[in-house]
Order: structure tokens, then C-alpha cells, then sequence
């Protein structure tokens, strides 16, 4: 039986969904990159119910890829230009065991053709500089922009950030 891949626009009462799915993916994700305290500390500024609540409210939208019933993944995008056309990818993960299925080029290309829509002209995102992802990226039409430092409690997030043109 084949699986059957959604995605749909999440609300504030998939909050309980994205935090679950941000439980099982960030530490698989960062131990090697990170100390277990710095994973720790960005997941409770990032990924408690109250700060998705906060990032809705601010206008980031949130998408979940489902595999049928089950959430596997998810992203969130915003407009990073208040007067420009330039959006930025803000989160995409998918569960560790689903990676390499082609399911993340899958929940990206539902990112881009919804900016698309929207009118943006570029897509931007941040990646670690140690984080393997930069190499999915770059398949996926993404260079390196700018490099950026970005304090974090008492951490640092020592990030590339990426851009894609749209067409």
C-alpha cells in the first residue's frame, strides 16, 4: 500500500503537533554540532507551545507534512522585507528516519510555490555552518549570501544564510 503525502497550513491548535515533532527531530539534528545545553536553551526559546504561539502571531506560517494521518515534518516562512520580495524560510525539518526519502525537496517546494505566489523574488534561509543540510540546500538551488552570528541566550547560532532566486 502506498503512502499518501500531504501538507496543509497550520493553526495555533497544531501547536501541540510541531512541538512533538521539534522533540523527536532538533536533538538527532544538533548533537554532533551542538552541546546538549545549547540544544536545550534555542529549544526553549524556539519550540515551547507559548513560542509558536508567538511566532504564529508574528506572522510566520507554519506548513506540516503529514504521511497520511502521521505529521513527519515541518517548515515556517515569513516575509523577512517588509517592502521587498524577499521571504524568508525560517524552520524545515522532517523526522530523522524519513530523511533521504525526498520528502524535505518535497515540504521546500511547497515553501517556494507558496512565497512564489505571494510575490516574493528570492527565498532566504539560515543553516548552521556545520549542519549537513547546506549540502540539500545547495542541491536545491541555494548559495551562500552572507555569513551571520546570532546570539541566543548565552549561545551563539554560527549560521550561513542562503539564497534562492525564484522564478
Amino acid at each position: 500500500m502506498k503512502s499518501k503525502f500531504s501538507i496543509r497550513e497550520a493553526t495555533t491548535a497544531d501547536i501541540p503537533t510541531i512541538h512533538r515533532l521539534a522533540e523527536a527531530i532538533w536533538e538527532p539534528t544538533y548533537r554532533s554540532i551542538l552541546s546538549r545545553q545549547q540544544i536545550d536553551c534555542m529549544f526553549q526559546v524556539i519550540y515551547t507551545h507559548e513560542a509558536l504561539k508567538r511566532q504564529m502571531e508574528e506572522n510566520q506560517t507554519f506548513i506540516i507534512l503529514y504521511d497520511g494521518a502521521q505529521p513527519i515534518g515541518f517548515a515556517a516562512y515569513s516575509l523577512k522585507e517588509p517592502d521587498g520580495p524577499v521571504y524568508k524560510l525560517n524552520k524545515i525539518y522532517l523526522l530523522p528516519a524519513r530523511q533521504g526519502e525526498g520528502l524535505g525537496k518535497q515540504l521546500l517546494d511547497a515553501v517556494e510555490e507558496r512565497v512564489e505566489k505571494a510575490g516574493a523574488r528570492y527565498l532566504d534561509l539560515n543553516v548552521n555552518k556545520y549542519n549537513k543540510a547546506k549540502a540539500f540546500y545547495e542541491r536545491c538551488g541555494y548559495q551562500v549570501h552572507l555569513e551571520e552570528d546570532i546570539p541566543i541566550g548565552p549561545y551563539w547560532m554560527n549560521d550561513y544564510v542562503m539564497r534562492k532566486q525564484l522564478t
